[in-house]
């Protein structure tokens, strides 16, 4: 049942950061967001229970071991692939790199939630969120609409 709740709440936290982009009208918005949240969390839970222990001789006390770091890495590598699609360049400006970043904390997020560390991954996003909402609010003060729009 905890490998359910996990998946739920990769749900739900991929939702939050994704309803924040798509009232900011981004192109990688609710879905995207949830998506990436929860084949993060879904590969990480995998990499917990789906493989079996190594056994053999050289190994710690115990003998056995398993490499569940092997497919965070990768998940990482993925989505920055992923990010690096959502990343356009039109001249001298740069396009979709707060898309790009967003997706990479999803996807941090997720894994957090395949981890079963839910208050880390409910705190990491509402950080996230209020990162994405204040630093929109600060950038349009002070620096103006130039700016918004490369986002």
């Amino acid at each position: 049942m905890d490998i359910y709740i996990r998946v739920v709440a990769a749900l739900l936290l991929g939702f939050a950061i994704g309803l924040e982009r798509e009232f900011s009208n981004k192109y990688a918005g609710l879905r995207t967001n949830i998506l990436v949240c929860l084949g993060a969390c879904v590969f990480t839970v995998i990499s917990i229970y789906g493989f079996p222990l190594i056994m053999g001789d050289g190994l710690p006390a115990g003998g056995a071991v398993r490499d569940t770091a092997r497919v965070a890495a990768q998940i990482v590598t993925g989505i920055g692939f992923i990010g690096g699609g959502t990343v356009l360049r039109h001249g001298e400006t740069v396009h979709g790199l707060t898309t790009a970043a967003t997706l990479w904390m999803a996807a941090a997020v997720g894994m957090a939630c395949g981890a079963g560390m839910y208050g880390f991954a409910v705190f990491s996003t509402v950080l996230a969120i209020v990162v994405l909402v204040s630093a929109r609010m600060f950038e349009k003060k002070t620096i103006g609409t130039k700016k918004e729009e490369s986002n």
